[in-house]
């Protein structure tokens, strides 16, 4: 039976916060990643190397944050239990990116709380498994090296964390697909998606005049 998550609140973990509202989300789930980070003024983009380990699996939801010791991941055991249906597990390791933080058995346990994904700044592992599971993970890529579980270990659960050049904060929008992640802040979220919307519109345009046997040179008046 599983433990009552209230009992893992303390002064580091923010238990209720402030999402991006539902009908953004559903917009942003129909918009790429790259658009989403163009049409904020190319702001957004989480490090390169954070790319989709799980095959065919993306990510569109609020962002639930986690600041994480290195080498350790107790931190990431209780967001999972923090986290709301749909949150989106984002996690900093401290820069210690050489550990397997995540793999089938936190997978299935997010899973099973309707957890909308996670982003992590550092390795995970169980790689023939995780698709299978179903929850979509963006990671550097796989290490084995374990992690310890230190209960004296300082963390945070839902304050603002720095992914590279990214600040990353509680309830932003996060959307992760095969070219990477960006995170939109929740204040500018619906208005970044409107301008992502009409970027496209433009885009299908812009095809079909190639497909007329315009160039781009022409198109974009270079």
């Amino acid at each position: 039976m599983m433990s009552d998550p209230s009992a893992l609140i303390g002064n580091t973990i923010k238990h209720d916060i402030m999402r991006v509202e539902r009908t953004t989300i559903e917009s942003a789930n129909a918009i790429s990643s790259a658009t989403l980070h163009e049409a904020a003024d190319r702001t957004g983009a989480l490090p390169a190397a954070i790319r989709a380990v799980t095959t065919g699996l993306s990510i569109c939801g609020p962002a639930l944050t986690v600041h994480m010791p290195g080498g350790d991941n107790l931190w990431l055991h209780k967001a999972i239990y923090i986290a709301q249906p749909g949150d989106v597990l984002v996690v900093y390791t401290s820069r210690v990116y050489d550990h397997g933080y995540w793999g089938e058995v936190m997978s299935t346990a997010a899973r099973m709380r309707g957890i909308g994904g996670l982003v992590i700044d550092g390795y995970v592992r169980d790689a023939d498994k995780l698709t299978g599971i179903g929850l979509p993970v963006f990671s550097r890529g796989f290490c084995i090296q374990g992690t310890g579980k230190d209960t004296d270990g300082l963390g945070w659960i839902n304050a603002p964390i720095l992914m590279g050049q990214t600040i990353v904060r509680p309830g932003d929008l996060v959307v992760g697909d095969a070219d990477g992640v960006v995170a939109i802040p929740r204040d500018h979220a619906a208005d970044v998606v409107l301008r992502a919307q009409e970027r496209d519109r433009d885009e299908v345009d812009t095809i079909a005049r190639l497909h007329e046997g315009h160039s781009t040179l022409e198109h974009y008046q270079f």
